[in-house]
C-alpha cells in the first residue's frame, strides 16, 4: 500500500459509500458500516483515506492503549493515568489481516511469565490499536465466526476482555468499525450481519465520463502522490472542519417523538427482527441532521436513515436479497407524521449538471466529494447541500421460492428413459429450466474422521475452540493452557526443585498446551444428473428443492460448495468452489435438462475438480454428493468408464453421498450399484429429509387414536 493515501474528497462517485462512512465518523454510535460490491469498487481506497481527514485525537503520553489525558480509562493496563496534557497524534487506521490469529486481534497473555514469574504481561491486539480510531476489516465475510463475534461484542461493548486460565485483563475498545466484501465469495450470517450498522452496496458506474475521470485520477496520483494530495489539500480541511462541527453540535440534536414514532412505525412495517434497528435508525437519523447543520431530526432524516440502516436486517436465509421497498417506506411516513409535510417520494436525481467530471477538484457531483449537506460551499467533499439518496436496489425473486417453482413447472414427459427424452443421434432438444420445489430440512451428512480444516459445524476436527480432550507439549509459544495437565507434570519434581511447603513450582517444560475438538466446515461437491432420464415424471423439480436444501444447510455449517452438472455430451463444472451458496443457488435455479447420460464424464469431472481444491486448500477435506438415477448412456462404454471413474474416486478415499432419485413401481437399483462402487453411503431422494422419521411417528400415532375413538 502506498504510503500517501488517496485524498478521500478525490473519489469518484459512491455517494452512499462516502455517506455510511462519514456518518460513523461523527457517531460511532452507529456501530460501524458494511459495504458490500464487486471488486474493484475503491472499497479500500475510500477506507483508507477516511483517517487522513478525521480530526486528531489527543492520547497520553506513553499510553499503549490511547487513553483520553482528559478522561483516561480507570481500568487501563497501563494505569493509572493521571489527568492532564497530552500528546496529540494523527487518528489510526488498522488493518485486520484475514488470517490474524484470535490472540493478533484481542492481546495475548503470557502465560509462561504469570505462572512461573507471578507477572501479568500483556501484549496488547489490534482492537487496542484501533482504540478511538478505524478498525478496517477487508472481505469480512471471510473471517472465521469467532473473530468475528470478537470484534463486533468489542464494537458493541467499548471494550476488550481477555480472559486466559483466571487472568483476565480488560482495556477500552471504541473504535469506528468498517467491513467490506465481495457478496460472490459468500455472505455473512444474518445474525452477523444486524450487528453493523449500516450497509451499503456499491457497484462501478456504468457513465463513461464517471469512469473515465475515475482512470484520469487515479493514474494522476499514481504519476505524483504528494502533488495529487496538495491539489486536494483545501477540501480535505474543510471535511475535516465539517466533521468535527457535526460532531460538536450532535449532542445537541433533538430527536423529537414525532420522528421516534416514524422510526418505530417504519421497522414494524418492514419486520425486522429485535430492537437493535430502530436503535441504530434513530442514531443515525441524528448523525445526518448534525450533518447537514441542524439541531433537529426531520422526515427526510428518518427515510435517509431508514436506506442505511434496514435492507440488511431484512435476510432471514442467505437466498434473501437485501433492499427496501421505497414506496412502502414513503407510505409508512406519511401515515405515522400527520403533522409534518409529506416526504419528496421522488427526490430529484443528482446528474451531470449539478458537479461532473468536468468540475474538477471544485467540483461537487462524481468526482467523489463528501456527501453533502444542506449549507455548505460547492466544493468536492465539503459542501452543505442535501444528502444524497441511496440507491439501494429492489429485492430479487428468491431462489427456490414457490413462486418460482409454479411458474416454471415442467409438463410430465411422454417417457422415462433417455431416448423416450430424445433422439439418440442428436443428443437431445434441451428442455427449458425447471424451478426448484420448497427446501426442507435434511439430514445431517459429514465426513468420519478428524479433521484439521477451517473452522464450521458439520464434522469433527481439531479447531482451536471447542471442548477439551487432552493436552500436549506446547508447539512454540503457549496457546490454550491445559491446567491440569500442566500441574500433573510439575507435581513429580517438587522435591527435587526444593519445594517442601504449598503450591507447586512450575517451570517452562512442565507447561501443557490444551487439544480441542470442534467441527469444520467440509468442501461440498455437487454431482447433478441433468440428463433427460432425470427430467422424466416432474422429477427436477423435487431434484432442485432437495440440492436447494442442501445448499442451505451447507450456508449454516460455513462449508465451501461447488457444482458439477452433466448431460447431453459432456460434463460441466458450472460453480468452482465457493463459499457464496446463493451463487449455487443461482446456478442450480438456471439449470437446462435433457439429452442422454454422461455419468462417467461427470464423475472424471468432479475428481478434477476436488484434486484442484486439495492443492489450494489441503486441510479442508471434500464431501461428494452425487444426484442421479444411476443411469449412464453417455459415450462409449457408458457402464464400465462410469465403474472405473467411481473405483478412482473411491481409490482417492472421497467420502461420497450418492441421492437416488430413480422413482416409480419398477426400479433398477442402478444409483445403488453406484454408490458400492464409489463405497458412497445410499440415501433414496424422499429419505434425505430429517424430518422423514418425525413425520411418520406422527402419522402412525394419529392413525392409531383415529381406530381407538371409532
Amino acid at each position: 500500500m502506498t504510503a500517501t493515501p488517496y485524498p478521500f474528497t478525490a473519489v469518484v462517485g459512491m455517494a452512499d459509500m462516502r455517506l455510511g462512512l462519514l456518518l460513523n465518523a461523527v457517531s460511532p454510535a452507529i456501530g460501524g458500516v458494511l459495504v458490500r460490491g464487486e471488486k474493484g469498487t475503491a472499497k479500500s481506497t475510500a477506507v483508507r483515506a477516511l483517517s487522513a481527514v478525521l480530526p486528531e485525537v489527543t492520547v497520553v503520553a506513553g499510553c499503549r492503549f490511547s487513553c483520553d489525558p482528559a478522561a483516561p480509562d480507570p481500568g487501563c493496563p497501563d494505569g493509572p493515568h493521571e489527568t492532564g496534557p497530552g500528546a496529540a497524534r494523527p487518528t489510526r487506521m488498522v488493518e485486520l489481516p484475514v488470517g490474524a490469529s484470535e490472540d493478533r486481534v484481542v492481546g495475548a497473555l503470557d502465560i509462561e511469565r504469570a505462572l512461573t514469574d507471578g507477572v501479568k504481561a500483556f501484549q496488547p491486539g489490534l482492537l487496542a490499536d484501533a482504540h478511538r480510531g478505524i478498525l478496517y476489516v477487508d472481505e469480512v465475510n471471510l473471517l472465521g465466526d469467532h473473530l468475528i463475534d470478537v470484534l463486533l461484542d468489542a464494537a458493541a461493548m467499548g471494550a476488550s476482555h481477555v480472559e486466559r486460565e483466571g487472568v483476565s485483563v480488560r482495556h477500552a475498545a471504541r473504535f469506528l468499525l468498517v467491513g467490506t466484501m465481495n457478496p460472490e465469495e459468500g455472505e455473512l450470517r444474518p445474525q452477523l450481519l444486524d450487528r453493523f450498522g449500516l450497509t451499503v452496496e456499491v457497484a462501478a458506474s456504468r457513465d463513461p465520463d464517471e469512469r473515465v475521470e475515475v482512470v484520469r485520477r487515479r493514474l494522476a496520483f499514481d504519476e505524483d502522490p504528494e502533488g495529487f494530495r496538495a491539489r486536494w489539500a483545501a477540501e480535505e480541511e474543510e471535511l475535516r472542519r465539517r466533521i468535527a462541527a457535526a460532531r460538536a453540535l450532535l449532542p445537541r440534536v433533538v430527536l423529537g417523538d414525532g420522528a421516534l414514532r416514524q422510526i418505530a412505525a417504519v421497522c414494524a412495517a418492514f419486520e425486522v427482527d429485535g430492537m437493535r434497528a430502530d436503535i441504530v435508525t434513530a442514531r443515525t437519523a441524528t448523525a445526518l441532521a448534525a450533518w447537514a447543520g441542524r439541531a433537529e431530526v426531520t422526515t427526510e432524516d428518518v427515510r435517509q436513515a431508514a436506506l442505511l440502516a434496514l435492507p440488511h436486517r431484512r435476510r432471514r436465509n442467505p437466498f434473501d436479497a437485501p433492499g427496501l421497498d421505497e414506496e412502502l417506506l414513503d407510505e409508512v411516513l406519511r401515515n405515522s407524521a400527520p403533522d409534518d409535510p409529506e416526504p419528496d417520494p421522488d427526490p430529484a436525481p443528482r446528474g451531470p449538471d449539478d458537479g461532473g467530471p468536468d468540475d474538477g477538484p471544485g467540483g461537487g457531483g462524481p468526482d467523489g466529494g463528501a456527501p453533502e449537506g444542506p449549507s455548505a460551499p460547492d466544493t468536492a467533499g465539503a459542501g452543505e447541500g442535501p444528502p444524497p439518496e441511496p440507491s439501494v436496489p429492489g429485492p430479487r425473486p428468491e431462489a427456490g421460492s414457490p413462486a418460482d417453482a409454479s411458474a416454471t413447472a415442467e409438463p410430465e414427459p411422454a417417457g422415462e428413459g433417455d431416448e423416450a427424452a430424445a433422439p439418440a443421434a442428436g443428443g437431445g432438444a434441451e428442455r427449458p429450466a425447471v424451478g426448484a420445489a420448497e427446501p426442507f430440512r435434511i439430514r445431517k451428512l459429514d465426513v468420519p474422521g478428524l479433521g484439521e480444516g477451517a473452522a464450521g459445524r458439520r464434522s469433527r476436527a481439531r479447531t482451536a475452540h471447542g471442548r477439551t480432550t487432552g493436552a500436549r507439549l506446547p508447539r512454540g509459544p503457549v496457546g490454550a493452557l491445559h491446567l491440569t495437565g500442566t500441574l500433573r507434570a510439575a507435581a513429580p519434581h517438587q522435591r527435587a526443585r526444593g519445594r517442601t511447603g504449598p503450591g507447586l513450582l512450575i517451570r517452562r517444560e512442565d507447561l501443557r498446551e490444551a487439544v480441542r475438538e470442534g467441527r469444520e466446515g467440509n468442501l461440498v461437491l455437487f454431482v447433478v444428473d441433468a440428463s433427460g432420464s432425470m427430467a422424466a415424471r416432474r422429477r427436477m423439480s423435487a431434484v432442485k428443492g432437495a440440492v436447494l436444501s442442501l445448499l442451505l444447510d451447507a450456508y449454516q455449517r460455513r462449508d465451501k460448495v461447488g457444482m458439477v452438472t452433466f448431460r447431453g455430451a459432456g460434463a460441466e463444472l458450472v460453480l468452482p468452489p465457493t463459499s457464496s451458496v446463493d451463487a449455487a443457488a443461482a446456478r442450480l435455479e438456471r439449470l437446462p435438462t435433457g439429452g442422454r447420460t454422461p455419468l462417467a464424464a461427470g464423475l472424471v469431472r468432479a475428481r478434477e475438480a476436488l484434486r484442484v481444491e486439495r492443492l489450494r486448500d489441503p486441510s479442508r477435506r471434500p464431501l461428494l454428493v452425487v444426484v442421479t438415477d444411476g443411469r449412464a448412456t453417455g459415450g462409449p462404454e457408458p457402464v464400465a468408464r462410469a465403474s472405473r471413474a467411481a473405483a478412482a474416486l473411491a481409490g482417492d478415499g472421497v467420502t461420497s453421498v450418492v441421492v437416488d432419485c430413480e422413482s416409480g413401481p419398477v426400479r433398477l437399483g442402478l444409483a445403488a450399484r453406484l454408490a458400492g462402487e464409489l463405497r458412497a453411503t445410499p440415501i433414496a431422494l424422499d429419505e434425505l429429509r430429517a424430518d422423514r422419521v418425525t413425520t411418520l411417528v406422527r402419522d402412525v400415532r394419529t392413525a392409531q387414536q383415529t381406530r381407538r375413538v371409532a
